[in-house]
């Protein structure tokens, strides 16, 4: 535990206030961030090995991309209410079910076997718990950590996310081919269910005293900020962003196999590509948040970001060679998945005093009806006879390029520019 001092002024008077910030905060977000990646990691488990599952439970690659899919179809349902739950109730009850949610579905995914509809169902129950855990990101960043620490706290935060997808990503390929999907899935059950627990065990509510100036604290509850939120511009500027981003983050990573199989290339190496793309992402996911809170900066982040991605997402469009399909892959991976924790205490910053819990379900929100959205689109227009995806690519590029030019009129939040001043 240490103690910062803070000196306030205003016209009339100099005030002083100290608050303490407790080390329990890091075992706070590790168990944290422990559930959110094993969540991450059974909703992408699939997409590395399309073409084995769709074999193994005898259908469509849809149906195997819907079983990611329906992640972001539950999302956009329950985003709401999960946020609303986690403001009403707070983080144990809120995270929580969620973690009970990913826990036990989790572990009913290696029961049902080879029955496509039962291993959906599971899925869909462990797609219900994902928003009761994504959603509190910014939450818990606000409720444990000081406000010059709250990107950085987002953004481990995220980069749980990351790592859940990479480990699904690179690792279900050779899990595969030493246990099959039946032992991978129960391998994963496993996990998530210890996961479910640790964070059961270890979360505690509320450090015993805030860990900011009271005007720093928690925000109104959903349905108060939600009216402050709808009228604000900047906001609707940044849905519009991380609908793009989002949306392209998850339909890459759904079809990854399926975008490098025409150009000769194997799950096994699709799977390389995909987590070098999530590595590289949790390298940005690191170092980006922590500039941004150093500079108190985050506009000139979300750009760079924005620009970066671009080039990457180039690269995987055009390039037949495998190292350049790699090194495209870490730097899409680097700059856009690097702007999410950034965007999230950004949008947090500039729809004060709504709750954390509401803006941040409602950039996530973006992302997965644009994401169900690419998904169908990319699907639909990829080459009949060659399966190519290259079209669908193109189109991704021009919405990146919409999206960076659109980031040029975000302007700083109010909130930090206070903190500088005051510091």
């Amino acid at each position: 535990m240490f103690v910062t001092t803070f000196q306030l002024s205003s016209t009339s008077f100099m005030k002083t206030t100290t608050f303490k910030v407790y080390k329990y905060r890091w075992v706070m977000l590790f168990v944290y961030m422990f559930i959110v990646a094993v969540n991450q990691m059974l909703w992408i488990t699939f997409a590395p090995i399309t073409s084995n599952a769709a074999k193994f439970y005898q259908v469509s690659d849809i149906q195997i991309g819907i079983l990611s899919m329906s992640f972001m179809i539950v999302f956009i349902v329950m985003s709401f209410p999960a946020s609303w739950l986690i403001d009403k109730y707070g983080i144990r009850i809120g995270v929580g079910t969620g973690a009970v949610l990913t826990g036990v579905f989790g572990l009913l995914r290696g029961v049902v076997k080879d029955d496509y509809t039962l291993l959906l169902m599971a899925q869909i129950g462990i797609a219900v718990g994902q928003p009761f855990l994504l959603n509190a990101i910014t939450k818990l960043a606000a409720r444990w950590f000081p406000i010059e620490e709250r990107a950085t706290a987002a953004g481990l935060g995220t980069f749980s996310m990351y790592i859940g997808i990479l480990i699904a990503m690179m690792l279900t390929p050779y899990l595969t081919i030493s246990h099959g999907i039946n032992g991978v899935l129960n391998i994963y059950g496993v996990t998530a269910a210890v996961a479910a627990a640790l964070f059961l065990i270890f979360s505690k509510e509320n450090p015993p005293t805030a860990p900011c100036r009271p005007d720093q604290e928690e925000r109104s509850l959903v349905l108060d900020g939600l009216k402050d939120m709808l009228k604000n511009r900047g906001f609707y500027l940044l849905l519009f962003i991380f609908f793009i981003g989002l949306g392209i983050f998850n339909s890459v990573t759904t079809w990854i196999e399926d975008i490098l199989k025409p150009r000769g290339f194997s799950a096994t190496q699709a799977g390389i590509a995909g987590g070098l793309m999530i590595i590289g992402g949790i390298v940005g996911a690191l170092i980006m948040p922590m500039l941004s809170d150093h500079y108190k900066k985050r506009v000139p982040f979300i750009i760079t970001a924005l620009a970066g991605s671009t080039l990457g997402l180039i690269g995987l469009t055009f390039t037949s060679n495998y190292i350049m399909i790699l090194l495209s892959s870490v730097l899409f991976g680097y700059f856009l998945l690097s702007a999410g924790p950034i965007g999230f205490q950004y949008g947090a910053e500039i729809t004060y005093p709504a709750s954390e819990g509401t803006s941040n379900g409602f950039i996530l929100l973006a992302g997965q009806i644009s994401g169900i959205a690419f998904i169908f689109g990319m699907d639909g227009l990829k080459s009949p006879e060659t399966g190519s995806m290259t079209t669908p690519l193109i189109y991704l590029i021009v919405l990146m390029f919409v999206a960076t030019a659109a980031s040029f009129k975000l302007k700083e939040s109010k909130l930090l520019k206070e903190t500088e001043s005051n510091s």
